[in-house]
């Protein structure tokens, strides 16, 4: 399948003769190889021990590298008589018959007038070739008639191709197309020049970064009262844009298989101002193998020429960025998320370095290559980059290797010298990481939003609604859930990176804290539920004092792990002495909870003493509270140690 029946399957076959007369003589090449490939193959069958041409170059340069059929057609092929026997005889004549029809199809398919013989001989060669199919080889009468260039012996499959060469030569100078600026051109009036040259402008601007790979070529035509305008953006079918110039309203219309991509290019074209009219996947018969594509179409009505100028470069802008677009998501997929991929793409089209370059440099396998030899250690096999140094870091590091790739490949430095960047730029990430501080804090912040919580309710002491749920013991058990999650994540990374065993012991420290603060949440709603009729003020105030300390706790260490985060052996004095001075307090109000401790029961006995079990619950309550601050400060104690190990400071 062709780009051109995409184009036609959009509803712009006027763009299409340019494009059939370059697609027919690309397919008169190949004609030509596959006649010399059948000739060939019957003189190596008369002398199979002669040595063989390499036939690789020829192959190359008429697109056909991939065909392992063809490399195979001359040395297997074998006389059984008079009959050359193929084994690959069918793809043969079905490479035969479809280069045909494409080489015939402007010469007799598009209007214009071609002589009526060439028709007729298309169509018995066309019937001849679909008769062979089945057999298993050719008999040398057939093989002359397909490969003789003598009128004199008649007509051959040969003298057709040809013919139709000659008749493809005459429609080329006929349409005499014009190239302006990079782009083909053809009757088109002078005032849609500057049109054309607006969009090249904007095509030109960022080609470069496509590097080799093919694509980005340009037909414009002028339909009526509309300019016509088709970029063929890369090597797949299905994947093809038409643009529509009409007054100063621009009319895209936009077809692509992969719907991330599809998405991806209606976002970048909605913020230079098209709106989108998405419709349902479409199948076209022979275009995409069949499958399903998606098609939209997007309008810009500019309010002057000024707009619809710039509204011109910037779409032609956005075009090479979706050029092996979903090849570089799905390599990029293997360091962070896909919505992330995805965000890295977008960010770096925004900034016009792309993905190519990456791509070109290594992609995946450049990443790879820097994460092992980095640190082995650190990055173990099966490692998703995100899960070691976190998601924004990882982010930005995928980001400016894109930037690099780019800037070293416009430079034409090799591939080793980004290599050597990508593995610079790595050290410098792990140097500064912070991923591990990203684990304690959301934990911190789950036992603070329990410590505030439990504070509140105590001063409150509201009672429960009547189906006597309490929603502060739904709240508590939640969050005491997600604190145990990152605990689980971090002993997950122990057991296959060394480094997160700190990390560990710290948590199972601060679980604690969130354990005993979902305790005495249980423990206070109990004394709202009947036929408990909540506790007196002067016990409620010695409590809150409690929760309140310990609160202010927590809030010193969630301020203790985010200067820890800055502390290294190159850091700020201030930063460390802040950080130790805040340990400090830590320590005062783990031994202000003591005193407390202490206060509330004496508190608790004067005013239950009547009332034996609101005493015991509520002297539960003052333990427990008291246990929280008791891990508090282990958990200081043990973000010291990590902090003073990774500064290389002894303890």
């Amino acid at each position: 399948m062709l780009k051109e029946k995409a184009v036609s399957s959009l509803g712009q076959s006027t763009l299409l003769l340019p494009a059939w007369i370059k697609s027919a003589l690309s397919a008169n090449d190949r004609l030509k190889l596959y006649l010399t490939l059948l000739q060939s193959a019957a003189q190596h069958a008369d002398a199979p021990d002669a040595s063989m041409i390499d036939w690789g170059q020829e192959l190359a340069q008429a697109g056909l590298h991939d065909a392992a059929w063809l490399r195979e057609l001359v040395k297997t092929s074998y006389l059984d008589g008079n009959v050359l026997v193929i084994p690959q005889l069918d793809p043969l004549l079905d490479a035969l018959a479809s280069d045909l029809t494409i080489m015939a199809r402007p010469v007799c398919d598009s209007g214009h007038r071609a002589p009526e013989d060439l028709v007729v001989r298309r169509d018995q060669w066309l019937q001849r070739l679909h008769g062979m199919e089945g057999d298993e080889g050719l008999n040398r009468e057939v093989i002359v008639q397909l490969t003789h260039g003598d009128r004199q012996q008649g007509d051959s499959f040969h003298l057709l191709v040809m013919d139709l060469h000659k008749q493809l030569n005459a429609l080329a100078a006929e349409i005499a197309t014009e190239n302006l600026d990079g782009a083909h051109v053809w009757q088109i009036s002078d005032a849609d020049r500057p049109f054309i040259q607006s969009f090249m402008r904007g095509l030109n601007r960022t080609a470069s970064l496509k590097f080799s790979h093919p694509g980005l070529d340009t037909a414009v035509t002028r339909d009526g009262e509309k300019l016509l305008i088709q970029n063929d953006i890369g090597t797949n079918d299905a994947h093809v844009l038409v643009l529509e110039v009409e007054g100063t309203t621009l009319t895209v219309t936009y077809s692509d298989l992969h719907a991330a991509r599809f998405a991806f290019f209606c976002h970048a074209l909605e913020r230079i101002g098209f709106q989108w009219k998405l419709f349902d996947p479409v199948t076209s018969t022979g275009l995409n193998g069949g499958k399903p594509y998606h098609v939209g179409k997007g309008t810009l009505v500019a309010e002057d020429e000024e707009m619809l100028h710039a509204g011109l470069q910037g779409i032609a802008s956005r075009i090479v960025f979706v050029i092996d677009w979903n090849r570089a998501r799905k390599c990029l997929k293997n360091f962070v998320s896909k919505s992330q991929a995805v965000e890295i793409l977008v960010r770096a089209a925004e900034k016009e370095w792309g993905h190519m370059a990456w791509l070109l440099a290594g992609g995946d396998q450049l990443v790879f290559n820097a994460m092992q030899t980095v640190d082995s250690e650190v990055f173990r096999i099966g490692d998703r980059l995100d899960g070691v140094i976190g998601e924004a870091a990882a982010t930005e590091f995928l980001l400016d290797l894109l930037r690099i790739s780019s800037h070293m490949l416009l430079l034409q430095q090799p591939a080793a010298v980004i290599a050597d960047e990508a593995r610079l730029l790595l050290t410098q990430v792990l140097r500064r990481r912070t991923f591990e501080f990203d684990l304690l804090a959301e934990h911190a912040a789950y036992c603070h939003a329990l410590a505030q919580t439990l504070s509140d309710a105590i001063e409150t002491s509201a009672r429960p609604p009547v189906d006597g749920t309490d929603p502060l013991v739904s709240r508590a058990k939640t969050w005491e859930r997600r604190a145990d999650h990152v605990l689980m994540d971090a002993r997950q990374r122990a057991v296959r990176q060394r480094h997160w065993s700190a990390v560990v012991a710290l948590l199972e420290k601060a679980d604690d804290v969130a354990d005993a603060l979902e305790e005495a949440a249980f423990m206070h709603s109990m004394t709202v539920i009947p036929p408990m009729r909540g506790l007196p003020a002067p016990v409620r105030h010695v409590l809150q004092q409690l929760a309140e300390t310990t609160q202010a706790a927590i809030q010193d260490l969630v301020k203790a792990i985010e200067i820890a985060r800055h502390v290294n052996e190159h850091g700020d004095a201030a930063d460390s002495e802040a950080f130790l001075q805040t340990l400090w307090r830590m320590l005062q109000a783990e031994r202000m909870c003591d005193d407390l401790l202490r206060q509330a029961r004496v508190t608790i006995l004067q005013t239950l003493h009547a009332q034996p079990t609101d005493l015991l619950l509520a002297n539960d309550l003052a333990k427990t509270l008291e246990q929280a601050s008791d891990s508090l400060l282990e958990t200081g104690y043990a973000l010291r140690q990590m902090v003073l190990t990774n500064t290389g400071v002894s303890t």
